[in-house]
């Protein structure tokens, strides 16, 4: 198995096989503590070959830098099947997540998990919102560069 794209997005969709994916990112910025964000997604496309015919264990976790779970269990199954003469065959995977909530700023990260095993990982960086006067110029660790 090959995970082709893992994504982080405002939103996606899947139309016969052809995986649409609109505004990734890997920030946030709020103002004011706890942040939430109204919408999004979490997208994965996965390559699997022939011998991987079957079903799969997906789990997708949210981590603080605390290392705690955050927000909803997103896990289910997906049934991998191949047509006659196919070598391969791809899963678009699409979570759409509603309110998520951020009880501090800082790094998180969104994990992917198939059949148990991590697969892979994105970072999701939680930033306080520039305020007025501030050219929004920061370093990689969030320090003001003005």
């Amino acid at each position: 198995m090959n995970i082709e794209a893992f994504l982080l997005c405002d939103c996606a969709t899947d139309q016969m096989g052809k995986l649409n994916v609109l505004g990734a990112f890997d920030n946030l910025y709020s103002g004011k503590l706890p942040a939430s964000h109204p919408a999004c997604a979490v997208v994965s496309r996965i390559r699997f070959e022939k011998i991987e015919a079957g079903e799969h264990q997906i789990r997708i976790n949210i981590i603080d830098s605390d290392g705690k779970s955050i927000g909803p269990d997103l896990k289910g199954n997906i049934d991998v099947r191949f047509g006659e003469k196919a070598e391969t065959t791809v899963a678009n995977i699409i979570l759409n997540i509603q309110r998520l909530k951020f009880e501090n700023y800082g790094k998180y990260r969104i994990d992917l998990a198939i059949d148990g095993q991590m697969k892979g990982s994105l970072p999701l960086y939680v930033r306080e919102a520039p305020g007025r006067g501030d050219s929004g110029k920061r370093n990689e660790d969030g320090d003001n560069l003005n």
